[in-house]
C-alpha cells in the first residue's frame, strides 16, 4: 500500500493561497497550503495576527496566489514563498519535468483556501481547474484536510447557487469555516465577510497532526 502524504508525515492519517505551511512536531513535518485571494490579500493574511510561519513556531508557510490577487498587494512584501500561474508554466518545459500543481499537492498535508470568493467557489464545485490554485485543489489528496473560508458580497452569498456550491464542497469532505456578518469592502453591511483570522488559525490548528510522542521516547 502506498501511504498518502498525510500518512507519511506521522505514520497515521494526520492545509493556507496556494500557500503551504510546513509544521514541525518532534521532527515530523506537516505541509499546509493556503491560497492568497484578492479581497483580503492586503488586509487579512494568516501570518498577521497569529504568525504561524515564524522561526521556532514549527510552521513553514507558502502561498499560491491568483493573478487577479496580485493587483491588491506586492508579492515582495509577503515573507513566505509565493507561487503564481507563471511559475507553473516556467517549471515545465519538457515531458520529464515536474508539474508544479502536482508537486505542491504531494508536498502539502493540509490546504486552506482563505478567502474563497464566489468565482473560485463555483470553479471548485464544478471541477474547473484553470489556474495553479484550482489545479492543486482538483489534484488534492482526499485523505488530507482541506479547509475553505467563503467570502463575498452579501447579495452573492444569498444567491441560491451559493448554498448549493458550498454543500458540494462539504460533500467532497472539505471543511467550511463560515463567513461572518460585518461591514464589507464595498460598504454594504451583512453576511459574507471572511471569518476572523484568529478563527481560521484556530481551525487550522485543530486539523494539524498531533505530536507522536511515543515514537520519540
Amino acid at each position: 500500500m502506498v501511504a498518502s502524504p498525510c500518512q507519511r508525515a506521522h505514520g497515521v492519517v494526520s492545509e493556507t493561497s496556494v500557500a503551504h505551511l510546513r509544521v514541525t512536531y518532534f521532527h515530523s513535518q506537516v505541509n499546509v497550503a493556503v491560497p492568497l485571494r484578492p479581497e483580503h490579500a492586503r488586509r487579512e493574511s494568516l501570518h498577521r495576527e497569529r504568525p504561524l510561519h515564524r522561526s521556532g513556531s514549527g510552521v513553514d508557510v507558502r502561498v499560491i496566489t491568483t493573478n487577479s490577487a496580485t493587483h491588491f498587494y506586492n508579492i515582495a512584501e509577503i515573507p513566505v514563498r509565493v507561487y503564481t500561474d507563471k511559475d507553473e508554466w516556467e517549471m515545465w518545459t519538457t515531458r520529464s519535468d515536474p508539474v508544479l500543481h502536482i508537486e505542491l499537492r504531494r508536498w502539502a498535508n493540509l490546504l486552506v483556501i482563505a478567502p474563497l470568493d464566489a468565482n473560485t467557489l463555483g470553479k471548485i464545485a464544478s471541477g474547473i481547474c484553470d489556474n495553479l490554485l484550482t489545479c492543486v485543489v482538483r489534484a488534492w489528496d482526499m485523505s488530507c484536510p482541506l479547509l475553505f473560508c467563503p467570502a463575498m458580497n452579501t447579495s452573492m452569498w444569498q444567491h441560491p447557487i451559493t448554498a448549493q456550491q458550498v454543500a458540494t464542497l462539504q460533500h467532497f469532505g472539505y471543511v467550511e469555516i463560515p463567513c461572518i456578518a460585518k461591514k464589507l469592502v464595498c460598504g454594504d453591511e451583512g453576511k459574507g465577510a471572511m471569518a476572523e483570522v484568529s478563527t481560521i488559525v484556530d481551525m487550522v490548528q485543530q486539523y494539524l497532526p498531533k505530536p507522536n510522542v511515543s515514537s520519540h521516547k
